[in-house]
């Protein structure tokens, strides 16, 4: 009966991990629709969610230290709750990016983007998606998902770094755009961390069902130099 009812509050944690991801999701891509659209009510609405996601981060975390503190968990369910504790916080901090894009719409007040968007909502379209199935992978314990989503990093990377050699080109032109330029780099700069975490999600997921840490991010020592 003690072990029917551990099993239900660890789902409980599971289903609120998801909620919280699900969140996560639905503001990276509002928060960009609404710089797109340079719609500022939608961006203070993003600004107001960003207090859901963190009071669901903290109550889950609160669920946690419980469970621990009750329930003495060994192998297996101590990797999960000690890993749910890290996936809440690259969950609560991917909605601190959200919140960083929706700042920018709004410091930019009534000035024009400095030129359509069209690969900052493709880096969104990714990331969202990536982060979906991170989840997922979390959910069932996909080991061979979670393994394979970081190496689509690379798509988001090459993105970001042309949305930052577009924008140069601008800067180039006319150095009086330099600070509409930044905005929208900051924007992409945010949206390419938030892709990187979603890789520490998944390296937790390994961990999980394998009880082993493997590092996945794909990234050399030279990717992490800036573009050329």
């Amino acid at each position: 009966m003690l072990r029917k009812s551990f099993d239900q509050d660890l789902q409980r944690v599971r289903d609120d991990v998801l909620t919280l991801g699900s969140m996560v999701e639905d503001a990276t891509l509002k928060a960009v629709a609404a710089l797109k659209a340079r719609d500022l009510k939608a961006a203070r609405e993003i600004l107001l969610a960003d207090k859901e996601i963190n009071a669901l981060r903290f109550s889950i975390e609160s669920q946690l230290m419980i469970l621990i503190a009750t329930q003495q968990p060994m192998a297996h369910d101590l990797r999960f709750l000690a890993s749910v504790f890290e996936i809440i916080s690259e969950l609560e901090r991917m909605g601190d990016y959200a919140k960083g894009i929706a700042i920018i719409n709004l410091r930019m007040g009534d000035e024009p983007l400095l030129k359509p968007l069209i690969d900052l909502p493709r880096m969104a379209e990714k990331c969202a998606d990536m982060l979906h199935r991170a989840l997922t992978a979390f959910m069932e314990e996909d080991v061979t998902t979670a393994r394979a989503i970081p190496q689509e990093d690379d798509e988001v990377d090459a993105l970001y770094e042309q949305i930052y050699r577009e924008l140069m080109t601008f800067i180039i032109a006319d150095p009086k755009v330099i600070q509409r330029a930044n905005w929208l780099l900051w924007a992409a700069h945010n949206l390419e961390r938030l892709a990187d975490r979603v890789t520490n999600i998944c390296e937790r997921t390994v961990f999980i069902a394998t009880g082993e840490i493997e590092e996945m991010d794909t990234k050399s020592d030279e990717d992490l130099l800036p573009p050329e």
